[in-house]
């Protein structure tokens, strides 16, 4: 008993070397020197040494490698442009390296989000739990047996007692009470008390990846195979609702054919941008809720899904919906064309494709016959690997691109630039508004608002490089500053600016206080009577 003391006691000490070590750099890296942005990967780097070191399951497990490089991803994106999206994987990853040698490797996506869910709701709890185990294995090496809820009733009552009756002796014997007043505590101030829980925050998500703990019960994957008994489903019904539905679909998708590709003219009173902005998210949940019903109704090995005519009128209707969420797309693209690109537009887009992905897989898995699990980790792959993608592109970028050179002021055909978005992109506008500044063509006006936009950017740029420093960041700046010796800027006129780069103009002059006249007594005074 007392050499597996001695062992779990080495454990925990080779575990908590690692994890210190980390809280320390996260204290001088975060609280002291006040370092963030792309600072967060050399964080993220020690974490994910700190779990190689401290977990030797993970060094002899190859599955366990693929999640520790998913994670050095993460960390080399967070070191380029730090993000909330790479900052999410990268602890995604590394709970997943940390929790693959407990368990038979990749199973479902279905039963890994449970695992790190769980995870994640353990994470603050884990340290506690390890210290009660330490003391009973330690207790048991003495006695042969311990209990919390013992000890507890025998040391509470004593402790308690006695400094009850301390207070009270101090209370009425001067001695005493200059005796306990020597005692310096330490002082617990404020900042003392963040700097503390800062310190827990680090080492409870790091601890958790050293000291994980597997979930033993969950909730089985969805099989999604054989009949689903439900109200009002049969097979005369699915049949009758896919006719129904892929008539609907081709009418919808006829309409978008004639206006989308200016066969026709469109219905009095709606503009293409009108027509293009009202129906991209509701085509959109269309196609998810085609999506819902065929996993319901028609499950592999079901009687509807084994008859030929119902999957002959499935194969038709996800086709349709297909078409559908690329109409979506054409609309969104029209409205970019018709307005402007951001970074949320793109994204719907990113979005639409995913869509699309999943319904051709929903198709392939009822002409294959394939599992549930199969579904959710063909889906959950092409979503990892986009949002993977995602961290090492600028989306700002993109959109701040494309709107220079579709504005209206360069003879693009889009609407006017808006100013006040590039402002709002910030270091991701600043190299498409120098090359903006750069063309000869632009209207003095317009060119001074470019000029004050562009100069709000760089200051920012240049200020956030000291302390949220990035690689992008970096080369945007190197470039930016090698532009700039390209450019001949104009003379600004003096004053505050608004966020389009317009002067705001000064306030009304307040009304001149106006003195109301001398009330004089009537010349005429009164008769006596």
């Amino acid at each position: 008993m007392r050499s597996s003391t001695l062992r779990l006691t080495a454990r925990f000490r080779w575990k908590l070397v690692p994890a210190l070590l980390v809280v320390g750099f996260g204290d001088w890296l975060f609280y002291q020197r006040h370092l963030y942005g792309g600072y967060l990967g050399l964080f993220t780097l020690a974490v994910l040494g700190a779990l190689i070191a401290g977990r030797p399951a993970v060094r002899r497990d190859p599955k366990a490698w693929a999640a520790v490089a998913a994670a050095g991803l993460c960390t080399a994106a967070l070191a380029y442009d730090a993000s909330l999206l790479a900052w999410t994987l990268f602890w995604v990853a590394a709970a997943m390296a940390a929790l693959i040698p407990a368990t038979a490797g990749f199973d479902d996506g279905w039963r890994w989000f449970q695992r790190l869910v769980l995870h994640g709701l353990r994470a603050p709890f884990v340290p506690l739990m390890d210290l009660r185990r330490l003391l009973r294995v330690r207790a048991a090496g003495r006695s042969g047996r311990f209990s919390l809820h013992a000890a507890l009733g025998l040391f509470t009552l004593p402790i308690v007692g006695s400094a009850v009756i301390l207070s009270l002796f101090a209370a009425a014997n001067p001695l005493i009470e200059r005796f306990f007043a020597s005692f310096l505590l330490p002082d617990l101030s404020l900042s003392l008390f963040v700097r503390m829980l800062f310190w827990g925050l680090i080492f409870l998500p790091v601890w958790s990846l050293l000291r994980p703990r597997l979930a033993r019960h969950l909730l089985p994957t969805f099989d999604g195979r054989g009949d689903l008994l439900l109200p009002g489903v049969s097979v005369a019904s699915v049949t009758l609702s896919l006719i129904l539905f892929n008539l609907l679909f081709a009418a919808q998708n006829l309409m978008d054919a004639a206006w989308l590709w200016g066969w026709a003219p469109m219905p009095a009173g709606m503009s293409m941008a009108d027509y293009a902005h009202r129906g991209a998210y509701p085509l959109i949940a269309t196609a998810l809720l085609a999506a819902l019903f065929v996993l319901v109704t028609l499950r592999p090995g079901s009687a509807t899904a084994q008859m030929p005519a119902i999957r002959n009128l499935v194969m038709l209707w996800i086709g349709q919906n297909i078409i559908l969420v690329a109409s979506s797309m054409l609309r969104t693209a029209d409205y970019i064309d018709a307005y402007s690109l951001t970074r949320l537009r793109i994204a719907a887009l990113i979005w639409m494709a995913l869509v699309a992905f999943g319904l051709a897989t929903i198709c392939w898995r009822l002409l294959r016959g394939r599992s549930a699990g199969w579904l959710i980790n063909v889906n959950l792959a092409a979503t990892g690997l986009v949002l993977g993608a995602l961290c090492f592109i600028d989306l700002g970028a993109i959109a701040a691109q494309w709107n220079v050179r579709h504005a209206r002021e360069v003879g693009g055909r889009g609407v006017a630039l808006d100013l006040c978005y590039m402002n709002e992109l910030g270091d991701s506008a600043v190299l498409p508004l120098l090359a903006l500044e750069q063309r000869p063509d632009l209207h003095p006006v317009f060119r001074e608002r470019v000029q004050a936009t562009r100069i709000r950017s760089v200051d920012r740029l240049e200020a956030d490089q000291f302390r949220y420093w990035s690689l992008l960041g970096q080369q945007r700046l190197d470039e930016a500053r090698g532009m700039l010796a390209q450019v001949r800027p104009v003379a600004l006129t003096p004053g505050d600016r608004d966020c389009t780069g317009g002067l705001i103009p000064p306030p009304d002059p307040a009304p001149a206080a106006t003195v109301p006249p001398e009330q004089t007594p009537a010349l005429t005074g009164g008769t006596g009577k």
